[in-house]
């Protein structure tokens, strides 16, 4: 039998493996336009997507690693340096096939989450 703190600590793995998941679509989506870090975060946050810097930051590095994001260092007002991401073509191009892959997650999950047993009584 579970525990009840236990049960939290089982929400909170099996939730944040849900989300991390989603966090790449979301990412890639949100740099259609050109942003630096933090306004990418205030973006998804602004959307209901909250992500801390110590996930956004690794995973932009890595997509950009990937060639799915391109950046460059600029200061703009006088102000301290920032590293501004947008989308490759690459990154285009995953995210239109990630899009269809997502959509067709959803009407597959919708459709096992209406009907638990597959149709079976």
């Amino acid at each position: 039998m579970v525990k009840k703190a236990d049960s939290k600590t089982l929400y909170d793995n099996l939730s944040g493996e849900l989300r991390r998941g989603a966090l790449v679509l979301a990412v890639l989506s949100q740099l259609t336009t050109e942003q630096y870090g933090y306004s990418l975060k205030q973006a998804l946050a602004d959307q209901g997507l909250i992500i801390n810097e110590g996930t956004l930051y690794p995973l932009m590095r890595r997509l950009e690693k990937q060639g799915l994001l391109e950046s460059d260092w600029r200061v703009v007002d006088d102000k301290r340096p920032r590293r501004y991401y947008k989308i490759s073509s690459l990154g285009e191009d995953m995210l239109t096939q990630l899009q269809s892959e997502w959509n067709s997650l959803i009407e597959t999950m919708n459709r096992l989450l209406d009907e638990p047993t597959g149709g079976k009584s």
